[in-house]
């Protein structure tokens, strides 16, 4: 096996999402771009997408990243507007896209354009939400976004199943394609609601961290292949897994949830740059195989036609998802009342889609059931690629000036700060009140100076939140908490020097300078964390 072109794409992905930091341009359209313009470089392999590597091995903890980010409690609160686009909208999308391209395509039979509609319908939200947040959107819309990214490719994939049925041949009617529909989704959620309690516990009763860690590895994997080996929903149960696990992360050991925060950070940005390079890098594949299809017939026509549905699409279906539910009810009307036009041509206008559309592309059989080739399967390939990159330039582009433009109420900052330094306090307080009761058993004694530590300790934790409202010092331009932390960071600094010259000077070994040094990067990490 030859693994240079796989270090050539992680690494190669790795450098333009890190350069693209530095520049205006969202790290997924940048990705997509090198990629186009690498994929007709002399030497560059070709990279074909296998959809038996990427829906089970890169989807599973793409979406386990994104769900133990999420909030439970913020998506149960917007059910039904993520109900509404993860699923409705979806659905919706399959039927409209596949219409139109029943209509447009010269001999495309209605169940294939279906298929092509399933592929298309699910909006990949990773380069929207990294956008909103980038750009301080409300948390509403931020969470909205979110949770369609949670759900819709389950949504998807079973229609993509059911469409193909009847493309290929098998046979299926609406009722058994509900059933299948209704047999996925039931038992992904199943799947995910049987393994989440003994998977947390089993968490809980690990003591070492790296035992943790690898568990925390292969749980969006195990969660995928249990619902799939009963023909479930692999999505869902990942889904419900991760945010389960997620909202009671703080049962946790303290080192676990250090050490698993930031090896799925380092996860996921591979894999989300890895994933927008290989898109890029599609375009020699899909233009070898549009085959008795012409590329200006295929490029100018039916892919604008499909372009320019699917994002119609999307506003026809959010905008009367948006208001008219506010119109029917007075209690809707009460619990949303941040509902705006501009958050809803926001959401209407982040629909881009992405790797799991190609993904799912790439899986269409060559043949059919009776052995005959699969209807204009180039062509649908074709009109998948053109979609995503579509959509992610266009409206990757527009998205964050679109977003400037309309201003949207920014997140409120300072009462941000405001809430969790009163949370800050309320905490300290219990935890002083904990101390004392500690203290006045016969068993914890201490001596003076190390109880003054401890409630030293308390305070700067209780006045660091605070510290930041306070004023910024005219000469250097910090806060209080900003001069605390770059002094601490110094002071560290400065006993490192001394560790490593003791070592080099063999007074210490390398074992004892690593158990050194580990607990001065607790340290540093807590200080920078306390501001």
């Amino acid at each position: 096996m030859d693994v240079m072109p796989l270090l050539m794409l992680v690494a190669g992905g790795a450098a333009i999402a890190g350069a693209a930091r530095r520049t205006p341009v969202p790290a997924p359209l940048l990705l997509v771009a090198a990629g186009l313009v690498a994929s007709y470089v002399p030497g560059v392999p070709d990279y074909t997408l296998d959809p038996e590597i990427v829906l089970p091995l890169l989807l599973p903890p793409l979406l386990h990243t994104a769900a133990l980010e999420s909030s439970y409690l913020d998506l149960r609160a917007n059910l039904r507007p993520v109900a509404l686009l993860s699923v409705g909208y979806v659905l919706f999308a399959t039927l409209v896209v596949g219409y139109v391209a029943y209509l447009v395509v010269p001999g495309l039979p209605l169940p294939a354009a279906l298929v092509l509609g399933a592929i298309v319908a699910p909006p990949d939200a990773v380069a929207a939400t990294a956008i909103a947040r980038r750009l301080g959107l409300p948390s509403r819309i931020t969470t909205i976004l979110q949770g369609e990214s949670l759900v819709n490719d389950a949504t998807a994939i079973t229609a993509y199943k059911v469409a193909l049925a009847a493309a290929v041949g098998v046979g299926t009617t609406w009722g058994e394609g509900i059933r299948e529909f209704a047999v996925a989704s039931v038992g992904g959620i199943g799947v995910g609601l049987v393994l989440m309690v003994p998977l947390h516990w089993l968490r809980r009763r690990l003591r070492e961290p790296l035992l943790q860690n690898t568990l925390s590895l292969l749980i969006p994997f195990a969660a995928y292949a249990a619902a799939e080996e009963v023909e479930a929903s692999g999505v869902l149960a990942v889904v419900v897994v991760a945010l389960y696990l997620g909202h009671h992360s703080w049962q946790v050991d303290f080192a676990t949830r250090l050490q698993e925060a930031a090896v799925w950070r380092m996860v996921a940005f591979v894999l989300e740059s890895a994933v927008f390079a290989l898109i890029g890098l599609q375009l020699p594949v899909v233009l070898r195989g549009l085959g008795e299809y012409s590329f200006r017939e295929a490029a100018v026509w039916y892919a604008s036609v499909v372009f320019v549905t699917v994002v119609a699409a999307r506003f026809v279906w959010v905008y009367p998802a948006t208001f008219l539910p506010r119109a029917l009810s007075t209690r809707i009307r009460a619990r949303e009342t941040d509902t705006t036009w501009q958050g809803a041509l926001v959401v209407g206008w982040a629909g881009m889609r992405g790797v799991v559309s190609l993904a799912i592309a790439f899986s269409i059989p060559v043949t059919t059931h009776s052995g005959e080739p699969f209807p204009a399967r180039n062509l649908v390939l074709f009109l998948t690629f053109t979609t995503v990159i579509g959509t992610l330039v266009v409206q990757g582009l527009t998205l964050p000036p679109l977003i400037r433009r309309l201003r949207l109420p920014a997140r409120d900052t300072s009462a941000e700060t405001l809430a969790e330094a009163q949370a800050q306090s309320e905490a300290s307080q219990a935890a002083e009140r904990r101390l004392d009761e500690l203290l006045a058993e016969g068993g914890n004694a201490l001596p003076s100076p190390l109880v003054d530590r401890l409630r030293a300790v308390l305070e700067r934790r209780r006045n660091a939140v605070w510290e930041r409202l306070g004023a910024v010092d005219e000469e250097t331009g910090e806060s209080a908490d900003d001069t605390y932390r770059r002094l601490a960071r110094e002071m560290i600094d400065a006993e490192r020097e001394v560790f490593v010259a003791l070592r080099d000077a063999r007074r210490i070994d390398d074992e004892m300078l690593r158990t050194l040094l580990r607990r001065l990067d607790l340290e540093e990490a807590a200080a920078y964390r306390e501001g």
